[in-house]
């Protein structure tokens, strides 16, 4: 008797404890070691590194000993957001078992911007609703990570793989 309270209270403990255990995405842990720049595979390139210098120049002592306002620092950002390039790059076509995928990303300096899907799986009605509720969550992800290392959705692998291995060729082309 007192084995089976035992061996029932260290169960409901290791589920307790299970249940409670929350896994973190690559980004939020970016995030939590204090980087601010996007992930490495689009970090190289003089735009990433003049970024940082402005946001660390806010506040603090500027170049000729006189500390930059927030509306100066503002108006900096502004035009050089402004006179960084925007351009667009189209992945390869991805041949998944349900179709062919393929995505176009646009990038501003060396950041993604946005993620335009121009061929999605086209196995029907089924194929129809996994992609409306996975690209979405795909598209999030890349823009968040700022690169190709994302998490598959479940119950769309197909179209997660797809999608990933498109995005990777874009991004390697951007990179060229």
């Amino acid at each position: 008797m007192r084995r089976a309270i035992i061996t029932i209270g260290s169960t409901a403990a290791g589920l307790a404890a299970l249940l409670a255990f929350k896994s973190h995405p690559i980004a939020e842990a970016s995030a939590t070691a204090g980087t601010t720049t996007p992930s490495p595979t689009l970090a190289s390139g003089p735009s990433s590194t003049a970024g940082s210098g402005q946001a660390d120049g806010h506040g603090s002592a500027g170049g000729a000993g006189h500390t930059k306002s927030p509306s100066a620092s503002a108006s900096a950002s502004a035009s050089s957001a402004a006179s960084e390039t925007t351009r667009t790059v189209t992945g390869t076509v991805a041949d998944t078992s349900y179709g062919p995928m393929q995505v176009q990303i646009v990038l501003t300096g060396q950041r993604i911007t946005k993620v335009n899907v121009l061929q999605q799986t086209d196995s029907g009605q089924e194929s129809s609703q996994i992609d409306s509720f996975s690209i979405p969550k795909l598209t999030s992800e890349t823009l968040t990570v700022q690169s190709a290392r994302i998490d598959t959705v479940s119950g769309a692998t197909a179209t997660s793989q797809g999608y990933i291995q498109s995005l990777q060729s874009a991004i390697d082309q951007a990179m060229a």
